[in-house]
Parts: structure tokens; sequence; C-alpha cells
């Protein structure tokens, strides 16, 4: 990084070497920033006595402070005016929080919400309409309620701010500030403290009723990106998805798994507008860093023959544009101000004056709007800012000093120092790490500013040439297709992401860990073959090869049968076919999950994919099954519900060239030595309507053990396959239906008697497992494994010899007796569990945990009748007497 630039009139210019020489920081702004941002965070979430409360007490404290420190000596005065400083600060962000969330929660909405009343809603909308997830096409969108028209006929005129969700395509094309009518149901925000007083859903087919269309200036920013998007119809698929994105914000083309790439490599944030837009803009008018303030100044300005004065007032003209045409929402403001604040401290080298600045930014902007203070892209936003202004420099100079090459060292320093501090609160909302996030955030940065550049060009050219247009969006879709590709290759590499514990105390458990580190790293000489080793571990730990996590992990197990992958609330299992090849029984929600299961289990090669439904938990990750992979074939059940899904799988099966067909009822067919028989649905519509009565339901063999897998089979369909199947017997492993749902058929669990059963499930708000689908699968003497606590799920051996492998969720295992079926036994009377601690058995590894529903062998039947199962908290032994003494 350039040296410090300084007037030429004044004292004269710092070397480079000055960076790393500077005084300390001022840090003046820095507490009542943050004291007003934590007080509004708070108060967001209080009742408004409390906040009264609150906030009258820090300005009697504050007040207190500053009178008592009048007449004191300087020490107590500067630690007292400082103090109050904070209290006030905090004080007023508590006040305009509390106020705000007052008016929010005014009218009557809140209590019609609370009971989800119908009514007709005259909405104003005040962003962009998103997709939700990943399979079915809901639009959510913010919007302010004007008007409330109940059953009764009774109108009362509101401004309560919710979160409209609608299903019809003509949402979709809603601008900001469009005034709309609409029949919505209402319910509850979902967490205090959110924007949104409450959810407004609309119907599944009801189209918006338009009342007033967009103000002038919404329509101008309108045309403007949909002239891009015009101009980037021609380009490669992903460019044409990404470049809109990179230049104003606009993901509306964005695939889910080329979004799930970027998430995976943390390139997220070129998703999103940003300061860098805005800075990559800027850099056209004042030239290379370090030079805005110099005479001899890069860029347009000198050329234009601008001065100073000139050059202040072109770029605020400039960010003016920018703020329109990304629409002025508060994340667009906070990306204008906190990129205003990054531009100042690479083009002015001043960085003493700069966290001043960066701090008197959150303040103006938390006070604005105090929702910002519960924002995570906010927080990401400033903590990427802070480590750019103060610990970017600092790296950059420590790196020179062991011989890295200048501009070298400033982009690894600036992309080590944005990664320590936001990966710990990206751990908080992901519970992962990301370890191809730095590479892959070099590679990108190489072509971010190309692409952004020559995509504003196309912006600006779309309106008065749409050939010029098309042929510059030709230009910047080739560095768009190069930071697509680089999300991807990162992406699909088996360690790109690593578990971490989530949360807020995996926040702060990594934040201690990095903390040591970076002193460390810092500290230490490194020499050259410690730099070798370090770079070898980690490419070890990214590439994960198959026989190195095995012998360090134990995962996957050799000679595994049947994996139940972990997706979440959702459904995916794996049936192994060869070698490198396997079956894959749904997908899950998400295309991430199932890609990475499949990665671990080095599956390359799909003959079928099966969809047992058309529910997005079952479908949505369809593209996590294809991406890279070579897939014969997706079948299907006959009953296409929800139509909007079923529409998604062939979309996605059709981009990936891959062709889908049917199952039906008696169809019996195999791969390699893995057998199937379709047991379910029969011929045309359920009898109730529901798709999770029409899921295939698939009986199969591999290797003499006997799975079923239902799918989301609910009781009535439950009896009726009962009915029609009545040489249905005993399985060894059973997919629980419906996540363990409450919604079971007792005679199924009887005539089934499974060995083993396999809950796939998530985190949700359904109470899904239900305690009682638990108690009956043990009391039918089942060993019973969840998703959400154990992890993948393999299932090995045969026979007598039988046992799951669980890779293990390592940071919230939680042992607990199992209840496992007697060989010989036949009944739940016929054995008994208890529980007590011994060392690890042989074959353990420290990180899973092995569960055998049979003894191995008749010396351990005689002797000890143990099966060891060991998690990551210890070991544990199941002893069971075939007697029941």
């Amino acid at each position: 990084m350039s040296g410090a630039a300084v007037l030429p009139d004044a004292e004269p210019r710092a070397g480079a070497g000055e960076a790393g020489r500077e005084g300390p920081l001022d840090l003046r702004l820095v507490g009542p920033a943050l004291g007003a941002w934590g007080a509004a965070a708070l108060a967001l979430g209080l009742p408004g006595g409390w906040t009264a409360l609150g906030v009258a007490a820090a300005l009697v404290l504050g007040g207190v402070l500053l009178a008592r420190g009048a007449g004191r000596g300087v020490v107590w005065r500067l630690g007292g005016t400082a103090a109050a400083g904070v209290l006030l600060c905090g004080a007023a962000g508590g006040a305009v929080a509390g106020l705000r969330v007052a008016e929010a929660r005014a009218g009557p909405v809140p209590e019609l919400a609370r009971g989800h009343v119908r009514v007709v809603a005259e909405l104003t909308v005040t962003s962009d309409p998103r997709r939700a997830g990943t399979g079915p096409p809901s639009v959510l969108l913010d919007a302010e309620l004007t008007r409330v028209t109940r059953a009764d006929g009774t109108v009362t005129r509101t401004g309560t701010p919710v979160l409209v969700v609608a299903r019809h395509e003509g949402w979709t094309r809603l601008l900001p500030s469009t005034r709309v009518r609409a029949e919505v149901r209402l319910a509850p925000a979902r967490e205090a403290g959110e924007r949104a007083v409450a959810v407004a859903r609309v119907g599944r087919s009801a189209p918006p009723e338009l009342t007033g269309g967009p103000d002038r200036l919404q329509r101008a920013a309108g045309a403007l990106r949909a002239g891009l998007r015009e101009a980037t119809d021609g380009l490669a698929p992903d460019a044409r998805a990404l470049l809109p994105g990179l230049v104003v914000g606009d993901t509306s083309r964005v695939p889910p798994d080329l979004h799930e790439a970027f998430r995976a490599t943390d390139l997220v944030h070129l998703l999103a507008v940003s300061g860098s837009n805005l800075t990559v803009v800027l850099f056209l008018l004042i030239g290379p860093p370090g030079r805005a303030l110099r005479a001899e100044r890069g860029g347009l300005a000198p050329r234009l023959g601008l001065s100073l004065r000139g050059t202040a007032l072109c770029g605020a003209g400039l960010t003016l544009a920018f703020v329109v045409v990304c629409r002025p929402d508060p994340s667009v403001l906070r990306a204008a101000a906190c990129g205003a604040v990054t531009l100042l401290a690479l083009g002015t080298g001043r960085r003493r004056s700069l966290v001043p600045a960066l701090a008197a930014a959150v303040l103006l902007l938390v006070l604005w709007d105090p929702w910002l203070a519960r924002s995570h892209g906010f927080l990401l936003s400033v903590l990427a800012t802070a480590a750019l202004l103060v610990l970017a420099p600092r790296w950059s100079a420590a790196l020179r000093r062991r011989g890295v090459p200048g501009r070298l060292a400033e982009v690894l320093a600036a992309a080590a120092a944005a990664q320590a501090v936001c990966a710990p609160v990206v751990v908080v909302l992901a519970a992962r790490v990301s370890l191809v996030a730095v590479p892959c955030n070099l590679l990108a940065e190489l072509a971010a500013g190309p692409a952004t550049v020559l995509g504003f060009a196309a912006l600006a050219a779309a309106p008065v040439a749409m050939p010029v247009a098309e042929a510059l969006a030709w230009c910047a879709g080739v560095p768009a297709g190069w930071i697509a590709g680089v999300a991807r290759a990162g992406a699909a590499l088996p360690g790109a992401q690593a578990g971490w514990p989530g949360g807020v105390a995996g926040g702060l458990l990594l934040a201690l860990v990095t903390l040591p580190a970076v002193w460390v790293a810092g500290r230490v000489r490194w020499r050259g073959w410690a730099g070798v080793l370090g770079a070898l571990v980690l490419v070890l730990a990214v590439l994960r090869p198959v026989p190195v996590t095995r012998v360090l992990t134990g995962w996957p197990p050799p000679d595994w049968r049947y994996v139940q992958c972990p997706v979440g609330q959702g459904d995916a299992g794996v049936l192994a076919v060869g070698p490198g090849t396997a079956v894959v029984v749904d997908a899950g929600p998400e295309p991430g999950p199932v890609d990475r299961c499949l990665r671990e289990l080095s599956v390359t090669r799909v003959p079928m994919v099966l969809l047992t439904h058309f529910h997005a938990d079952h479908v949505g990750g369809l593209a996590g099954v294809l991406r890279g992979r070579a897939v014969g074939v997706v079948r299907t059940t006959a009953y296409e519900q929800p139509g909007e899904q079923a529409a998604f799988v062939r979309r996605t099966a059709a981009a990936a060239g891959v062709p889908v067909a049917r199952v039906g009822a008696g169809e019996r067919a195999g791969v390699g030595a893995v057998r199937w028989e379709v047991l379910w649905p029969p011929e045309g519509e359920p009898p109730s309507g529901s798709p999770n009565d029409a899921s295939v339901v698939l009986l199969v063999r591999t290797g003499g053990v006997s799975l079923l897998l239902p799918g989301d089979l609910e009781p009535a369909a439950q009896s009726a396959l009962l009915t029609a199947r009545p040489e249905l017997g005993p399985v060894d492993v059973l997919k629980v239906a419906h996540h363990g749902s409450a919604h079971q058929d007792p005679a199924l669990l009887e005539r089934l008697r499974p060995r083993l059963a396999l809950v796939p499930v998530g985190e949700n708000r359904y109470g899904h497992p239900a305690p009682g689908t638990m108690a009956a699968l043990r009391r039918s003497g089942a060993a019973v494994l969840r998703t959400d606590e154990d992890g993948a799920v393999a299932v090995l051996g045969t026979g007598p010899r039988l046992r799951a492998v669980v890779s293990g969720n390592r940071w919230g295992v939680r042992r607990r007796p199992l209840r496992m079926r007697d060989g010989g036994a036949g009944t739940a009377a016929g054995h008994r569990a208890l529980t007590r601690g011994v060392r690890c058995g042989r074959g353990h590894t420290g990180r899973h945990h092995s569960v055998c529903p049979t003894p191995d062998s008749m010396i351990e039947c005689l002797f000890a009748r143990r099966a060891s199962i060991h998690t990551a908290r210890g070991c544990s032994t199941h002893v069971r007497s075939p007697t029941g003494a």
C-alpha cells in the first residue's frame, strides 16, 4: 500500500515505510458508536417500558459523570467524558430504536397476526422481490401495510412493516414504491426484533392487484437494471446470472447451485451491493490507491482538469447515482457509507483519521435505521472495513519485511484480515469455516474489478445504445465467468468447508482460536520446511483424499451399503452399487449438504436418482446430486404435486441433460448387487390428496440386508400399504417416514420390526421426531439413530454382524441408551439395555461411534454380550442378556 498522501502545500509526503510507524489509532468515536449499536440492538427486542427505563438510566448516569468530571483532574475528566459519551450515545440509540419499534407495532396488525386473520391489505412495496429457498418459487418482499380491511368491513389505516410471501410470478416484477392490494393471511413475525411486525401470506394463485405504479426515481432505476439484464441475455449461463449481481446486486437469475458455491467459498459478498462496488467505480475517477490527493493523481480527474474539490464533487455524484440505481434501502446506504470510508483509506493512507470516520458512519446509520443494529450484513460490512483500515496495513508491512512483493503482500493481507474478523460471524450463522475462502477471494478479486467496471458501462449504455451495451456485457462476461468458475471449483473441493460449532458460543470459540494463532504467526520466524509442512497440511485438509481421511477419521467406513445423509430437515439416502457408484433416494432441501455427503463417499456416478415425492425437503437439493456427476436418470412419483416443485425438478434435470421418468407400483429393478421393488403408490391420485401419500415406497435388498424406504408416507397410506402388501414382513433397516413425525401407523411398525431405525431430521418447528414415535420404535426392539444428533449414518455388515457407523455431530452428540433386539429374542421383552462406561474398543477413532444391534459373535454373547457406542464425549457399552435377567 502506498504511503500517506497529503496536500501539496502541507508537510512532505510520507514514504512507503511510514505506514508501519504511525502513532496510536484514534478510537475516541468507537466507544460511542458501539454504545449506540448495542443499545439499539437490545431495544429492538425489549418491551417499551424496559427500553424507557434503560434510556433514562443511561441519561442520568451520563449526566452525573459529566458533572463530576468538571472539577476533577485531567485523567478523570477525560475518562468520565468518554464514558459519558458512550452512555449518551447508547441512550440515543435505545431511544430511537424504542420509538421506531413502538411506531411499527402501533395499530391492529400485531393482534390480527396473532389470530392468523385473513384481511384485504393495501401494501406499498419497499424492497425488490427475492426468491425463497431452492425448490418452490416462493417470492419474498418487504412492504408497508398502509390499509387493512377486515371481514366485517372495518377499515384501518396503518403504517406497519410486513414481510409478504407470495407464489404468483406477477409478484416478482414489482418495483419498490409500487402500491398493490391483495387478500392475505397475517401471521406473527418469526422473531421479536425483526423489522417486519407480521408475515402476510398471499394465496397460491393470487396475482398482485396494482393500485399505483412506482415513482419516477424507481422507474428510472428499474429501467437501468432491466437494460442490464437484457444486455446480458446472450452470455453463457453463469455469466448471464452473475453479472447483474456483481454490478447492482440483482441475483434474480443466480441458480441455487451457483449461490451455494459462493456460500461455500465465502464469495457471497460479491453478490451483494457492497462498498467494493463503489470503490471500483470511483477508481476510474481517482486512479490507483494512494494518489487521490496528490498533484500527480491518476484516473480521469486530472485528465479532465478537475481540482481536488471538483474531484470530490464528481465522486459524490457517482456515489448518489450508485445509491439510486442500486435502490436507496438501508443495505445500499450502508454499502455506500462503508465503501466511501474504505475508498478514503485506500486513497489517502490517513488511517488514523479514518477509524473515527468509520465509527461516525456506524453511529449515524444506526440512529437513522436502528434495525441495522441486528443486521448480520451490516456487522460483516463494518468488520471487513475495519479490518482493511486497521489490520491489513500492518499485516501487509509484516509480509513485505519477510520478502513478499508489495502488491502481493497488500492483497494477501487484505483478504486474510477480512476473513479473520468475519469468520466468527459466519460461524454463528452457518456453523462452518471455509478453508478455501482466502485463495478463492484472491483469485476472484482479479476479475471483480474489470467485471464491475465493464458492467457499469453496459448499465449506462443500455438505455441509449443496446448493441454497445451488449458488446460491453460480453466483455464483462469473461471476468464474470472466471469468478463463477472460481466459486464452483473451490466449492467442489472435498474440504472446502469444515464443520464448526454454531451459534454465539461457536463464534466466540473461533475468535479465541484465531487470536492466539494470529499472534503466533506474527512472531514466529517460519523456516522453509515449516511453511511447506503447513501448506501440505492445508492441501490435505482441502483435498481430503479418501484413504487419508479414512485413516484419520474413520469416515467413510469401507464396504458401506447404505448411508443416510445429514441434510437438515429433509431426506437423502445413498445406496452403494459399486466403487464410486451409488443410487440416490431423495436429495434434501438444499444442494450443498447432499453434494458434500456424496463427495465424502466418493460418489461420482449415479445410475438413478429417485425422488419419492415433490416436496421441497426431498427435491430442493437435486442440483447438488447432479453437480459434477454422471447421472443416468431421475425417477419420480407419478403424482406431480405440488406442480411448481415438479416443474422445478424437470427444469433442473433438463439443465443437466438428465432424463426424467416415472416409477409405478410393482416395478422391480436393480443395479449391481442392489435390487429393489416399488411397493407404492398405486395409480391415480392418493385418496387423501396429500403428496406425502403419493411417496414412492422402496423395498431394497443389498448384500443380505433389507431396507424399507417409505418417503413421507402417512398413516392412511401406511395402512393401505399393509393391506395391499400382506407379504411385507420384518426388515433390517427402516428409514422412518416423515422425519419421525407423530403420524405413523403402529401396525406398520409392528409388522416391520426393524433392527435399526434411521430418522432423517434437522432443526424444525414441527416437533420432529415425535417422542411417541421414538418410544414406539424402541419398544419394537429397534436401535434408533437420528441425523441431527448422530450425523451421517452408514449401514454395513449383514446378518448377525449388521451394524451402523455414525459420522457424528461431534459438537453435539448426546450419549443415550439404545435398545437393541437380541438376535434370537424377537420381542421387546426378550432383551434389556444397560449403560456403563468402558474403554474405547478396537477400531474406534474418537470421532465416530458404532452401534451393533446384535452380538458380533457367540463368544461375545456368552461372555459380555456388549456393543460399543463411541461418541465424541466418550465410550459406553450396552450389555444385553438374552434371558432378560
